[in-house]
């Protein structure tokens, strides 16, 4: 098969215990270099935190595997520094098509607002992606340290930190930290070792990936077919990525056979089929899957953290595996940056399952309802299926129950114990538990983005008159202030049409970047409970 990636090796070093032979004591060891386990090295860089990085392989991701990136995702990479790189390699897209048959059904925006610095969603190579944040992590040695061939075998976990055995082309040896990130993936053998439940359903379904490279004038859009002229009976897929790749994605039923459907010979007459025999393409890439949804049955056991595929594992459609790991990252770094600071109590890291398995669950229901109207079970659901389709070409309300995947979206901590709850009248948008909306903005007349403002601990937006200029401090926590009534902010008038600013406005914005409190006046007191509230010491 045809490669337009060539695959870096990395260079196996070893650890200074490996050196001076004596384990040494980590806050953060991260075991898997895939895109959940390197951002995080990323986020705890961000935050001062060094870590080490595990994995048992040395080289990125083989073959393009997960393709698209949401803007959430996107905004948290930006954040960390390889956002841009990202996007400037990426096919960006916003538009989605669904067809029956031949006939198209109807068309969605995935962000119809303009005036955001992150586009709805990309297409990029997963090989890509972890390329730019192994060279990120590479760019801060003294904060993230790699070391590929370093297989983990063994764990012990004591009452303050645990103890990690780890396999390399030099031997065995131990090492220590506060706290261990599971970030080893669907196969996790972390869960096995720390005896933790995987549970949901497993589907028999199977697909075939097929990643070609061809040219092509389709415009960067994600078009799904049902019941297509070419794939009688079943679903397909289309996707534009970089390099002239395309990805192109069948439905083959549960008794297909994987060894025999994988074959070039196999795959070729299938593509040939969907993109007609004139069309020239050389096949670079198959793999065929099966999936499931569920997840385990806590994210913290004890000092071990799980994030990404080794705490929840959903189906393909949608986009929500990787983009759901990273919002997992983005959630657990500033909470143990506070409690190693000791500005935290330890329970703090509790809330990290709270909401992250919240946010898994709404993931797996989203994803079981896009498998179940993708493959119909019976005669009678795919009589359903197909008139919610005809409907959905002239009637609006019809479009929601169409479900061909729905693509990545946050899931608002609306219910978190971190939350300050509303006591004004407010519009829905922006309510505590949910992420921040980017918006433009000027800064001493230079054109920049509100989240770009935002720094990696809390920040109070405040509208109106300046009513505070040095930091809210409570219980050791430390809360930035952005008066936007005052130089040096100007072209404020999107940022403030968003979070609703009237004067007065005050938002305590947590270090995720999502909100955990909002009034209508400033109040130093009602800030500071809100503060600790969020920070789990009230």
């Amino acid at each position: 098969m045809l490669k337009t990636y060539k695959y870096p090796e990395f260079d196996y070093v070893q650890t200074e215990e490996q050196q001076e032979g004596k384990a040494k004591r980590h806050p953060v060891i991260i075991i898997g270099a895939g895109p959940i386990g390197l951002t995080m090295a990323l986020d705890c860089a961000a935050r001062g935190i060094p870590s080490v990085v595990f994995d048992d392989n040395n080289t990125v991701s083989i073959g393009s595997r997960a393709v698209c990136y949401a803007k959430r995702p996107l905004e948290i990479w930006d954040r960390l520094g390889c956002g841009e790189r990202m996007v400037e390699k990426g096919v960006d897209w916003k538009v989605g098509k669904v067809f029956f048959g031949d006939d198209l059904r109807y068309s969605f925006d995935l962000l119809p607002a303009e005036n955001h610095k992150m586009p709805a969603m990309i297409n990029l190579q997963q090989y890509y992606l972890e390329e730019y944040l192994v060279d990120a992590c590479m760019a801060q040695p003294d904060l993230v340290k790699l070391h590929f061939k370093h297989k983990l075998i063994s764990l012990k976990q004591r009452d303050d930190h645990v103890v990690v055995t780890l396999e390399t082309p030099d031997g065995v040896f131990q090492t220590e930290c506060d706290w261990l990130i599971a970030c080893d993936g669907a196969n996790s053998d972390i869960r096995d070792m720390v005896g933790a439940e995987f549970v949901g359903q497993f589907f028999q379904d199977r697909f075939l990936i097929a990643d070609v490279v061809m040219k092509a004038d389709f415009p960067p859009e994600r078009w799904f077919w049902f019941d297509p002229p070419f794939h009688r009976g079943q679903s397909t897929l289309l996707h534009r990525q970089p390099d002239d790749v395309w990805r192109l994605d069948f439905q083959l039923g549960w008794d297909a056979d994987p060894d025999e459907e994988i074959k070039p010979e196999n795959v070729i007459p299938r593509v040939k089929a969907m993109l007609g025999d004139e069309r020239e393409f050389e096949l670079e890439w198959a793999s065929i899957y099966q999936f499931a949804c569920r997840r385990i049955d806590d994210f913290r056991k004890h000092r071990v953290l799980f994030a990404g595929d080794s705490a929840h594992q959903v189906s393909p459609f949608g986009a929500r595996g990787a983009n759901t790991g990273v919002q997992d990252v983005d959630n657990l770094a500033w909470k143990l940056k506070l409690v190693l600071d000791g500005q935290a109590p330890e329970s703090l890291i509790d809330s990290y399952n709270e909401e992250r398995a919240f946010a898994a669950d709404d993931n797996l229901l989203n994803s079981t309802r896009s498998t179940d109207f993708i493959t119909p079970k019976s005669q009678s659901s795919r009589y359903f299926r197909d008139a919610v389709l005809e409907l959905a070409e002239h009637y609006e309300f019809a479009r929601p129950l169409v479900n061909s995947g729905r693509l990545s979206m946050p899931t608002p901590y609306v219910h978190s114990s971190l939350n300050t709850p509303d006591e004004d009248t407010f519009p829905a948008r922006m309510a505590p538990g949910t992420n921040c909306d980017d918006a433009p903005l000027s800064v001493d007349g230079v054109s920049s983005w509100f989240l770009s403002m935002i720094g990696d601990g809390f920040t109070l937006l405040h509208f109106g008159a300046a009513v505070q200029q040095e930091d809210i401090v409570s219980n050791g926590v430390s809360a930035s202030v952005i008066n936007i009534d005052d130089a040096p902010y100007s072209d404020v008038e999107i940022l403030t049409g968003r979070y609703d600013g009237q004067p007065g406005t005050t938002y305590l914005i947590r270090p995720d970047q999502h909100v955990a409190a909002r009034w209508r006046r400033f109040d130093e007191n009602k800030i500071k409970a809100a503060i600790a509230r969020a920070t789990g010491q009230a």
